[in-house]
């Protein structure tokens, strides 16, 4: 089927194979600032903790317990880090895909059916890239999370138990 025919048949083709680029490319900026936000939060609790620990006596019950928030704060800034660079990649992936679809809708309009194909296919598989890193950052993030609220949980029960 001619190419031009896709795009009489339904004209909303182009204006979506841009606009979907568009919104996943939004998508993508609000979770890496948000992602930016948790791991300055993170940096200042290791701080903090770190400042605790030097002052705490090696050995003691409490050295122990900081020493393990710390080793928790690592993983979490290490999947943080991981999740905010996936958001980059799915970022870029994005905004790759609408340019790629501006060149194939150009291609089209000029009846290269061939240039139209190719760029439909790259495009197609960088937004696909784009989608992996974005759910591999979203699961990222779930277990930053998850590991956030553990600790949480405990240091709660450690203030709220009895002396």
């Amino acid at each position: 089927m001619p190419v031009e025919s896709l795009l009489a048949d339904n004209p909303f083709a182009a204006l979506t194979s841009i606009v979907a680029p568009a919104v996943l490319t939004n998508a993508c900026s609000v979770l890496s600032l948000g992602t930016g936000n948790r791991i300055a939060r993170v940096v200042d609790q290791s701080r903090r903790v770190s400042e605790s620990l030097r002052a705490e006596q090696a050995g003691s019950a409490e050295h122990a317990d900081l020493k393990k928030q710390m080793e928790r704060l690592s993983t979490r800034s290490q999947l943080l880090i991981s999740a905010l660079r996936l958001f980059y990649m799915a970022l870029g992936s994005f905004a790759s895909a609408a340019l790629i679809a501006v060149m194939g809708s150009g291609l089209a309009a000029y009846g290269a059916d061939w240039g139209f194909r190719a760029t439909a296919a790259l495009g197609l598989g960088v937004g696909f890239a784009g989608v992996g890193c974005l759910v591999i950052g979203c699961v990222k993030l779930v277990r930053e999370v998850q590991i956030a609220l553990d600790q949480t949980a405990e240091l709660a029960a450690r203030a709220l138990s009895p002396r």
